[in-house]
C-alpha cells in the first residue's frame, strides 16, 4: 500500500500493549503481518478520493461505504458490509459564551475490519482524547481487539453529547429568571435565548441517533462485541439515552421558556393599551362637555358667569369620578 497523501495518525495494539505508533501508513500491512495478534488505528485527516483507494484496496473497503466517508453531513448511523462495519457520528463542541461560535461539531466516519479501526475526520478534532481513553484500559484493550477501539472512540463521543448537554442546561439557568421577569426580558436576553434554542436543534441533530448506532453494533450477530466488552458498549448506549433525554428536555425548556417571555409581553402590551383606552376616556369627558358649553344656542346658564362655574364643577366631578372609577378597577 502506497502511503496516503493526507495526514495522517498510526497505532498498533497487542493484547493491549502499544507495539507501534507514529508509522506511515504504507507501513501498516507489514506490521500486522508481523503481529498477528495485533490490531491497527488508522487516522485520516480529510483524505482525498486517491487516499481513500488506497487504503479501501488494502483493507477491502466496501464503494458505497467510501463514498459516504467523503461526503458530508451524512447522518449518524452504522451500516453492515461483507468485509466492515461503517460507521458515521458527530463530535460536538458547545459554547455558551455571546462572542463564540454556538455550535461546533465534526464528522467522523470509521471502518471497523477484523483487524483495524480506520477513522475518517472530515474537520478538526483531538484524537489524543482517543488515545488517552484506549491506555487508560489496558486490561480491557489485551482481549478486546478492534472492538475495544471502537468502544473507546463511541465513549469519547458520547461524553462529548453529555458535556455539551450540560453545558446549555447551566446556560439556561443563568437566562431563565431574565426571560421570566415581570415586564419580559431585555433583547439582548431573549437573543441569547433564541441562541440557545438553535443550538439545543444541531446538537439534538447529532445526538439522538446514538443510541440506536450503539445497539446496532452489539447485535449478537455481527459477531463485534464479546460478553466482555457487552457491559461497557451497554454504559455507553445508556450514557447517549442519557444526552437524548436531556437534549429533548432542553428543547422543550427553550421553548417554553420563550414562550412565557412572549406571554409576557403581550400583557404589558394590553396593560399599555388599557391604559391609553382608559385615558382617552377621561380625555373624552372634558371634549365632550366642552363642546356642549361652547355650543351657539343657549342652555341653561347661558352668558351667565354661574353657567361657566357650572360647566367647570361638571368638568371636574365627571371626569374625576371617571378617572375614580378606572382607578378602582386597575385600569389606571
Amino acid at each position: 500500500m502506497n502511503a496516503p497523501s493526507c495526514p495522517t495518525d498510526t497505532r498498533l495494539y497487542a493484547k493491549g500493549r502499544l507495539v507501534a505508533e507514529g508509522f506511515p501508513a504504507d507501513q501498516a500491512p507489514g506490521l500486522l503481518t508481523k503481529h498477528p495478534d495485533a490490531v491497527l488505528w488508522l487516522d485520516l485527516y480529510r483524505p482525498g478520493p486517491d487516499d481513500l483507494a488506497l487504503v479501501a484496496e488494502e483493507f477491502h473497503l466496501h464503494p458505497l461505504a467510501i463514498e459516504d466517508a467523503t461526503q458530508e453531513h451524512e447522518r449518524p448511523k452504522l451500516d453492515r458490509y461483507p468485509e466492515h462495519l461503517f460507521l458515521n457520528v458527530y463530535g460536538v463542541d458547545v459554547s455558551t459564551k455571546p462572542e463564540d461560535p454556538p455550535f461546533g461539531k465534526t464528522e467522523i466516519s470509521a471502518f471497523a475490519t477484523e483487524r483495524a479501526l480506520i477513522t475518517v475526520r472530515k474537520g478538526p478534532s483531538d484524537t489524543q482524547k482517543f488515545v488517552d481513553r484506549w491506555d487508560a484500559d489496558a486490561e480491557l484493550a489485551e482481549s478486546g481487539g478492534v472492538s475495544f477501539l471502537l468502544y473507546g472512540l463511541l465513549d469519547v463521543v458520547v461524553d462529548g453529547h453529555v458535556d455539551a448537554a450540560q453545558q446549555l442546561d447551566e446556560a439556561m439557568d443563568q437566562v431563565e429568571d431574565a426571560l421570566l421577569e415581570e415586564g419580559g426580558a431585555p433583547r439582548a436576553v431573549r437573543m441569547h435565548g433564541m441562541r440557545l434554542r438553535k443550538t439545543v436543534a444541531a446538537l439534538r441533530r447529532a445526538v439522538t441517533p446514538m443510541p440506536e448506532v450503539i445497539a446496532e453494533a452489539m447485535r449478537k450477530d455481527l459477531g463485534l462485541v464479546d460478553e466482555k466488552l457487552q457491559p461497557y458498549f451497554r454504559d455507553v448506549e445508556d450514557h447517549a439515552r442519557h444526552a437524548g433525554d436531556q437534549v429533548e428536555h432542553l428543547r422543550d425548556r427553550i421553548e417554553g421558556l420563550l414562550q412565557a417571555d412572549l406571554a409576557e409581553q403581550g400583557n404589558v402590551l394590553n396593560d399599555i393599551t388599557r391604559k391609553l383606552a382608559a385615558w382617552a376616556a377621561v380625555i373624552t369627558v372634558p371634549t365632550a362637555l366642552t363642546g356642549y358649553f361652547g355650543q351657539n344656542l343657549p342652555y341653561p346658564g347661558y352668558q351667565q358667569t354661574w353657567g361657566y362655574i357650572q360647566s367647570m364643577i361638571l368638568l371636574v366631578v365627571v371626569a374625576g369620578g371617571l378617572y375614580w372609577y378606572l382607578k378602582r378597577r386597575g385600569w389606571l
